[in-house]
């Protein structure tokens, strides 16, 4: 299948390298032109100067960009996504974004004969470079299923949640459940060095009960060694957590526990921790610089 990918970062790289891998006709863009060349010299495709020029011929564009000002900037306008996209084509958007930026963009696809998802993704980093990632995704059956199997390049699992909106309200979800594990298990973790546990047999042990998480297995050893360099960055969790906070509060919805760990994430920012992983919270425990 003929297909474009919009945005190379962290993880529409490896995204659209799997997508090639599986046999597809890919043509990236990327708004720095000499990562396009780069992904082009390791995977061959190809690569557009222009998102529209991308999307031209394809039956499913693919994005994933920064936030909904990123979004509208690759998808609108004369160069845009939907301004090279042919009547009948798929816009999935992998970007976490708003709820509302979806909802806008599916109605303008709509007006087009064109067709839109929205399609967050967890997993992080090593999710995408492995092919493992999960997508949530919001928007019409018929259309999820022709792009479900294409999608599988480089997703483990994906499913439809409903309605266009319904991807980025699941992963808003997704990544209030990830503060809280998080800050449990950097309250956790600190009590056990405090009581003398050793952390190799308290991971193996409370990993196979209740407690265990995925965070847990993949960052209790860098989070022991007070390491950070390994994943979602601090500053991308922020941006999450404020589209969280805004629909919460058009829901009339109290999130106490997810302000205050954002309220430790700003700390973290503040003090040079910006691209830290998220597993950082721990560091408040460890310096005092991140509780004044």
């Amino acid at each position: 299948m003929k297909v474009a990918f919009i945005g190379l970062g962290v993880m529409g790289y490896p995204m659209a390298g799997h997508l090639q891998k599986a046999g597809h006709d890919v043509c990236v863009y990327n708004r720095s032109e000499e990562k396009a060349k780069k992904w082009q010299a390791e995977f061959s495709g190809s690569f557009a100067q222009t998102p529209a020029l991308a999307a031209k011929d394809c039956e499913i564009i693919f994005c994933c960009v920064g936030n909904d000002d990123d979004v509208r900037q690759v998808v609108l306008g004369e160069q845009g996504i939907f301004a090279g996209m042919s009547k009948g084509s798929i816009l999935v958007d992998h970007t976490t974004a708003s709820a509302n930026i979806a909802r806008e963009l599916a109605e303008i696809a709509s007006k087009q004969g064109q067709y839109f998802l929205d399609a967050p993704v967890s997993g992080g980093q090593a999710g995408a470079e492995n092919g493992v990632l999960t997508i949530m995704v919001g928007g019409e059956k018929d259309i999820f299923n022709k792009a479900q199997p294409i999608m599988g390049a480089y997703a483990r699992f994906s499913q439809l949640m409903g309605t266009v909106g319904s991807g980025q309200l699941a992963k808003m979800v997704n990544q209030i459940c990830i503060a809280g594990v998080v800050q449990g298990l950097a309250e956790g973790f600190k009590f056990a060095e405090e009581a003398g546990l050793d952390p190799q047999a308290l991971v193996e042990t409370i990993s196979k009960g209740a407690a265990g998480s995925w965070q847990m297995e993949n960052r209790y050893k860098t989070m022991f060694a007070g390491e950070y360099d390994f994943g979602f960055a601090v500053d991308w969790m922020r941006k999450d957590l404020a589209i969280a906070f805004d629909e919460a509060k058009k829901n009339n919805v109290s999130l106490p526990m997810t302000t205050m760990v954002d309220g430790f994430y700003q700390k973290i920012q503040e003090n040079g921790g910006n691209r830290w992983d998220t597993s950082s919270l721990i560091a408040r425990f460890k310096d005092s610089k991140f509780t004044s």
